[in-house]
């Protein structure tokens, strides 16, 4: 099968659908993205509906534990997205020249029952059956299976998974260690004593990252993803997304205005470097010594977290941060906007803190070498790829 079929590795985003080809090499027992991929739009794609409203979350959630009922929209636009991802395979095939392909796939939201499906999504259509209407399209495109598509997978799982598989992965040869992904939204991973660990499995004693509110009242994800980033920076300068984006300003361009002393840039990363510092901090506290009530929770609901749990007293060797946000930590103007303030306020919450002992504090003093940013841009992408070969 290895040697026939097209592995593909599918990041199923909140815009558009990332394909990539994904290469086993078998000596290492390593994976790396091959030469072919391809990016489509949802807006590229007939049917799609440019001022698509989600049905409110509450009605998601109530609908979730009886029967979901998609609206007409819904469905409509749920068309469109699987369109995007068959045309984005279909594509890759082409320029391989394989037509068996075996497909490992990434969505946000919460799935159904049976994995193959979104059931639950902040920013999207439901789609009850996505994986059966995308098997189905693939056909009608000339594309055979080598094995069903097991199920839909998360972004943050797969981040971890890409991590810890790939040749150039950081997670390869640590044995704790945690990542933390920011693109659109924000993708938590973790590894312990040498095993990959999903925030699902952790969620009694560590929560994910959207789930804590900042110092400012709101989800974390929301100052500490790139989307969040530059949405902050909308409300201090006053501007809209809408003109932001036509404009081609992004959190590499808010960093270049921090640089050269724009008020509102600098007021941005005030308050990102801030929360981006308490939670690594956070972190390593709950790994180490248990929760310490450190955040509070968007949803007030939430059941607390466990201050217990039988990790405790490990240390991270490295703290990962990767996607866009690692692009933002290693650009040149981010290292000295970013990357230098977020690793000295840590530095301070580590060395003053009332909870972590001596040899804690010592483990993490060179905490610009613990603190490293993944070159995998596209883990989500491999990741999925390397969880559909383990599940063939």
């Amino acid at each position: 099968m290895e040697n026939q079929a097209l592995l593909i590795g599918i990041d199923g985003g909140a815009t558009k659908v990332s394909a990539w080809e994904i290469v086993y090499d078998k000596q290492q027992s390593t994976f790396v993205l091959g030469a072919a991929n391809a990016v489509k739009s949802y807006r590229e794609i007939e049917g799609f509906i440019p001022d698509f409203k989600p049905v409110e979350l509450t009605v998601q959630l109530n609908e979730r534990t009886a029967e979901i009922h998609p609206t007409s929209e819904e469905k409509q636009q749920a068309a469109v997205y699987v369109e995007a991802c068959a045309q984005a395979i279909h594509a890759l095939s082409q320029q391989t020249g394989k037509t068996e392909v075996l497909i490992g796939i990434g969505m946000p939201g919460l799935k159904t029952e049976s994995k193959r499906g979104i059931a639950v999504v902040a920013n999207g259509p439901r789609m009850v059956d996505y994986a059966d209407r995308l098997e189905q399209r693939l056909l009608e495109l000339g594309i055979q299976l080598a094995a069903p598509i097991a199920h839909l997978g998360s972004d943050a799982d797969y981040c971890g998974i890409g991590e810890n598989y790939a040749q150039e992965g950081l997670f390869r040869s640590v044995s704790n260690a945690y990542y933390l992904g920011g693109g659109t939204g924000v993708a938590d991973a973790m590894k312990l004593d040498g095993k990959l660990v999903t925030f699902d499995n952790a969620k009694e004693w560590m929560a994910k990252t959207w789930e804590m509110k900042s110092a400012e009242g709101i989800s974390l994800e929301l100052v500490t993803s790139v989307s969040g980033i530059q949405r902050t920076y909308a409300g201090f300068a006053g501007k809209t997304l809408e003109e932001l984006n036509e404009a081609e300003i992004y959190p590499l361009q808010i960093s270049g205005l921090a640089k050269n002393g724009e008020e509102a840039a600098i007021r941005t990363f005030e308050v990102v470097n801030q929360n981006l510092a308490r939670l690594l901090y956070e972190r390593i506290v709950t790994l180490n010594q248990g929760w310490k009530d450190l955040f509070g929770f968007v949803n007030p609901n939430r059941p607390a977290l466990n201050p217990e749990h039988p990790n405790e007293g490990k240390v991270f060797e490295v703290l990962i941060i990767g996607q866009r946000l690692g692009d933002l930590f290693d650009d040149e103007n981010g290292k000295e906007i970013v990357r230098k303030p977020v690793l000295a306020q840590l530095h301070e919450l580590i060395q003053n803190s009332e909870f972590l002992p001596a040899d804690v504090k010592k483990h993490y003093k060179d905490i610009d070498a613990v603190v490293q940013v993944s070159k995998l841009r596209e883990a989500p992408a491999l990741g999925a790829g390397v969880d559909a070969f383990l599940a063939r």
